[in-house]
């Protein structure tokens, strides 16, 4: 092993053991119960999620059953993390046996729908959500002695990463709310069966598959199928066809008679090596004579060439109270990022919380010993404080030079609770500076909303890391992204058949080793041309592929709702940006309704269904799940499918992007130093069981 992998591999084992250590007091999913003890806790006795991962999005079902034990009638509150990019499209209740699946309505009226049946006594159950915090599932009542049972369901689309897919079960909330922190208290516990499947039926060939959490068993059914399971007392398999550590067989994802839902749970996949980039499309359009729905993916080959001049980095890192128990996470992703800077970079370090301030006070050369010295202080700051995340930014942007390359690099909770926190002063600030800005949020809590609206204005990314994530192999794949020239004023052109609705409106750039994924309408069938376009470094570069959209198919009826909160997505951003308008909340509301989503102004209401019927609620949610359960049970029987158009004319030239073993001086893939930390992860958690034992 060369001297730099035997560095990252350290690198990793003293990250891992640090995180592992960390006392967070941080929030997880669970039964939220009043802090002051005047209602007793209800109890989770089974929680079962189920996850298909295909076609460029994921489908989670959580079902779950609800017990208690005392003798007196109960609500239940379950609180949990909002997925990225994820939107609650289900939500069934249980009554007299039989399943019933809610209606979504304006929020205050499904609010007051849900009131008046529970002042009734009435069997109901409610599902909102806490802006871009949390989904609250409400149920009452739990009758005493009684069981209830729930499920709902969530969308979200999955991407590919240089060859690597990840999908993240959230658990973890963050700890960013106070005033939630104060009031309620999280019983967090599952005291009867927990299990996590997740199916992944891939249109390409897998490599191999990964649960770094531990305690999960993944089967291969062949090269385009995988099965990955965590249950407690399952045998432990970190990846197929690798050996589990000794003694690891029977070791649950957290340890004890019970478990906990404490901890994020992520599922890693690498393709096959020497893929081609590419175009995928997957459509549903049941009515040939009617409008129907499409997801393009785009994979581009690896034509990005590396930056050779000079550029500024400016770090700009959350030090608040919220980031305590992420904290070591962040100096470690820091002191990886500083590594990669070239010998002609320069950098600066700014850090927040109630005040903004600069560690180095001024540019310093990105010289070994400057590497060292700066990493060591970053890591020797300890989080308190509140979140001024402006001041932070501001003084990040001060002194950009603008005769030199310059991006910032801002590692944040993104919870701005302080200073001026309104979005519209944010971009006005970015507006003022040739800078790109790229975002690591850490935690589920984070305000993804602003931080990605930010990003996207100054033609930067964000990326999401939660503290279950490989953090070395996430920084390893970011530093491509910030090492090599990108594709700046991104645009798609569609001809040959009508597409309306193409979301998103403005893609911004592509970096290397993304994707870039499309949702629209369309009318009609058959050939197309698809054009992407683009400038790198200031210079004009097209792509292009004809293809045939189909003209009817039906299985997959999910990308209506994910084009809906997508468009959803895009009018938020819009008043986050420049104010609530009547008419784009109202739009909110209407997609929200129309296509059975929670939003920040929407809820789902579950009730009788003689209720509903009285009430004048018409069941277009429960008909649209149905077909939608009905899809997905006949995809998961046929063998995947490929989703790739432009094999007659490849879009894009060239094989996708990866970042292999053995390049840069012999550093470790982002894969393999993952693996590492899986290892270390289940030899941790074992002596930490032996250690509680012995106590």
């Amino acid at each position: 092993m060369t001297s730099l992998a035997q560095m990252l591999k350290n690198t990793a084992l003293t990250m891992l053991a640090l995180m592992l250590l960390a006392s967070a007091a941080s929030r997880a999913a669970g039964l939220l119960t009043p802090a002051d003890g005047s209602l007793p806790a209800l109890a989770i006795r089974d929680h079962r999620v189920d996850v298909l991962l295909q076609d460029g999005y994921a489908v989670t079902t959580v079902d779950q059953v609800f017990h208690n034990p005392h003798g007196q009638d109960l609500e239940a509150i379950y609180s949990f993390p909002v997925p990225e990019h994820g939107t609650v499209a289900e939500f069934t209740v249980w009554i007299d046996g039989k399943p019933v699946t809610g209606e979504v309505l304006e929020r205050g009226q499904a609010e007051r729908v849900y009131r008046e049946e529970k002042a009734a006594g009435r069997n109901a159950g409610l599902t909102s959500k806490d802006a871009y915090r949390t989904f609250e599932v409400r149920i009452s009542p739990v009758r005493a002695g009684h069981d209830t049972r729930t499920r709902f369901v969530y969308l979200q689309p999955v991407k590919v990463d240089h060859g690597i897919g990840r999908y993240i079960y959230p658990l973890e909330e963050g700890g960013v709310d106070e005033q939630k922190l104060a009031f309620w208290t999280a019983n967090e516990t599952v005291t009867g069966q927990f299990s996590f499947s997740a199916r992944l039926r891939s249109g390409y060939p897998v490599a191999a598959v990964r649960a770094p959490n531990g305690g999960a068993r993944i089967d291969k059914q062949d090269a385009q199928s995988w099965d990955i399971q965590i249950a407690k007392g399952m045998a432990s398999v970190a990846e197929e066809g690798i050996e589990p550590q000794p003694h690891a067989q029977n070791l649950p994802l957290t340890g004890g008679p019970a478990f906990t839902l404490d901890r994020d749970i992520v599922v890693y996949w690498r393709l096959a090596q020497d893929l081609p980039g590419s175009i995928d499309l997957v459509t549903h359009k049941p009515d040939a004579n009617g409008r129907g729905t499409f997801l393009l993916t785009l994979t581009p080959g690896d034509d990005l060439t590396p930056i050779q001049q000079g550029t500024d980095w400016v770090f700009v890192l959350d030090i608040s109270g919220s980031m305590q128990g992420k904290y070591a996470t962040l100096a470690e992703g820091v002191k990886q990022a500083l590594s990669k800077l070239h010998a002609d970079d320069r950098f600066r370090i700014v850090t927040f919380n109630s005040q903004a301030q600069e560690l180095t006070q001024s540019y310093v050369t990105a010289t070994p010993e400057h590497v060292n010295r700066w990493a060591d202080e970053v890591g020797r700051v300890r989080p308190n404080g509140s979140t001024n995340l402006y001041a932070g930014l501001e003084l990040g942007l001060d002194r950009v030079d603008a005769d030199r390359s310059s991006g910032i690099l801002l590692v944040t909770d993104g919870v701005a609770n302080v200073g001026e926190t309104r979005q519209r002063a944010f971009l006005k600030m970015l507006g003022e500076k040739d800078v790109r800005l790229f975002t690591f949020i850490m935690g589920n809590s984070a305000n993804r909303p602003l931080l990605e609206t930010l990003t996207l204005a100054s033609n930067g990314f964000a990326r999401s890391i939660s503290n279950s994530d490989d953090i070395v192999g996430e920084i390893l794949t970011a530093s491509s992204k910030l090492t090599h020239k990108a594709l700046h004023g991104v645009k798609l052109d569609i001809d040959g058949i009508k597409v309306t609705d193409l979301t998103p409106t403005h893609p911004g750039s592509l970096y290397r080793g993304q994707q870039l994924m499309f949702l629209g309408h369309y009318w009609g069938e058959g050939m197309t041309k698809v054009a992407l376009s683009g400038h790198i470094s200031g210079e004009q570069r097209s792509y292009s592929a004809e293809f045939a959209f189909p003209g009817q198919s039906d299985l997959n009826p999910e990308l209506d709702r994910l084009w809906a909160y997508d468009r959803i997505r895009e009018i938020k951003r819009e008043i986050d940006s420049f104010g609530d308008k009547p008419d784009l909340r109202q739009a909110i509301v209407d997609l929200g309704k129309e296509y059975g989503l929670v939003t920040d102004h929407t809820s789902m209401v579950v009730v009788r269904e003689e209720v509903f019927a009285q009430r004048g609620i018409e069941r277009h949610n429960a008909k649209r799940s149905e077909i939608e359960r009905i899809a997905r049970t006949q995809r998961q029987q046929q063998v995947p499918q490929s989703r790739r158009v432009d094999q007659a004319k490849p879009m894009f030239s060239g094989e996708q992007p990866r970042l292999r073993s053995g390049g840069g001086g012999g550093a470790l893939s982002p894969w393999e130093v993952g693996f590492m930390t899986s290892a270390v992860l289940l030899l941790v958690m074992i002596r930490r069981r032996k250690a509680q034992r012995a106590a």
